[in-house]
């Protein structure tokens, strides 16, 4: 059924007098909002909010069953709920004290592109008062499969660019910026930038990111198995991994570093792999690198050799994480090179301090001095005299040193 058309004659569909801003294909303007009966509408699929839920979905049961819309409305009603449970209670409790305040944004066959928690909540309200029956819309006369692309910029716009972008699961959205632009190419990094109202160098360093996670999914046999990498939060430190590998001097190393931090990943738990993160920027460039890479990459073969052809939260969980021996060997290695490197770090912590000693003193403007008052003089003098008790200290220990 078309809403503006069918719809209204039905009687599924009523005008209100209220109207909402949108802006659509760069003209804003001024839209009528209508009460349109909960039955004639159904869920964005497409919607970012929800893509590792749909991702586990297709795993496991292959294709939504579009044919029922009843079916496929519970099923993403599932998915919005757990997606994000308090937000739903929350905007359930506030619809049901003060109705519908914000109307949403759905297409003439009745897809929702704005408004899909708000619509769970009016489903779950009706069950059990008919006057939550009702869903206030704008309706766009637009055909998602012939204007995808505008639609697309369009739920971006409203999603990302207001103040609901706060409340998304970050790998919810690495989902969509690879669906959109790694995957189908539906938009261009400048597209997605300036639907979402984001800059260009954060929806790159996103695009970098997501590129991370669809690896670290294949290293572990779980390609676009992206639910896994949400139950395993492996955001920051994918996001870590990203900055770490500006640090690496050659692609091979840069490879070399990613097979450490995937099996880091894989093995360790979110709160292990914010401790093994810190530690492994010290070692990044210390002379300890390449004996602690190699040996990271020998523990990787024994990691990648067990794992099944098909990895799966229970997996990793059941299986993987409960080799101790190699959870062991991960940590001893770590353990190991942490040793020499803090061992390293006290040995040449004198020379930086006499160093950043040294650039302080250089870059004293002279001329300043003779502007100076008998008082500030002589609290110099007085400064003076304790670094040159301190310099003979150290000479005379430099001394001994040296004869010793």
């Amino acid at each position: 059924m078309n809403l503006l058309s069918q719809g209204l004659l039905s009687g599924a569909v009523v005008q209100t007098n209220l109207s909402r801003k949108l802006t659509l294909d760069g003209i804003t303007q001024a839209y009528p909002v209508y009460k349109v009966r909960l039955d004639q509408l159904y869920y964005n699929d497409q919607n970012d909010r929800i893509s590792t839920w749909i991702s586990e979905y297709r795993s496991e049961h292959g294709a939504l069953d579009v044919t029922s819309r009843e079916v496929f409305n519970a099923v993403i009603e599932g998915f919005i709920v757990k997606s994000n449970p308090e937000a739903i209670r929350k905007t359930q409790a506030n619809i049901e004290l003060v109705d519908q305040r914000e109307p949403g944004v759905v297409l003439a066959d009745g897809r929702i592109i704005d408004g899909n928690r708000r619509y769970a909540c009016l489903r779950r309200l009706a069950q059990k008062n008919d006057r939550f029956n009702y869903f206030e819309t704008i309706i766009l006369d637009r055909n998602i499969e012939s204007s995808a692309k505008q639609i697309k910029m369009l739920e971006l716009s409203v999603q990302h660019g207001e103040e609901s972008k706060v409340d998304y699961n970050p790998i919810d959205r690495l989902v969509g910026v690879y669906n959109d632009i790694i995957d189908t190419k539906l938009l261009s990094a400048a597209e997605y930038a300036r639907s979402a109202n984001e800059s260009a160098a954060d929806v790159n360093k996103r695009i970098e990111i997501a590129g991370l996670l669809v690896e670290f999914l294949e290293f572990i046999n779980a390609p676009l198995q992206f639910h896994v990498a949400r139950d395993m939060q492996v955001f920051s430190s994918i996001e870590a991994l990203a900055i770490l590998l500006k640090k690496c001097r050659t692609s091979d190393e840069a490879e070399d570093v990613k097979i450490s931090v995937f099996t880091n990943i894989l093995m360790r738990s979110e709160g292990d792999m914010r401790t093994y993160v810190r530690s492994l920027r010290r070692i990044i460039g210390s002379e300890y690198q390449d004996g602690f890479i190699e040996e990271q990459k020998e523990i990787a073969a024994k990691v990648i050799e067990m794992l099944p052809e098909k990895v799966n939260d229970r997996v990793i969980r059941d299986v993987v994480r409960a080799d101790d021996e190699i959870v062991r060997e991960l940590g001893s290695s770590l353990d190991k090179v942490l040793m020499k490197v803090n061992k390293t770090e006290t040995r040449n912590r004198p020379l930086q301090h006499i160093e950043k000693a040294t650039d302080f003193l250089e870059s004293i403007d002279l001329n300043i001095m003779r502007k100076l008052n008998e008082s500030d003089l002589m609290r110099i003098e007085r400064q003076l005299k304790r670094l040159d008790n301190a310099v003979q200290e150290i000479r005379a220990e430099l001394g001994h040193g040296v004869n010793g």
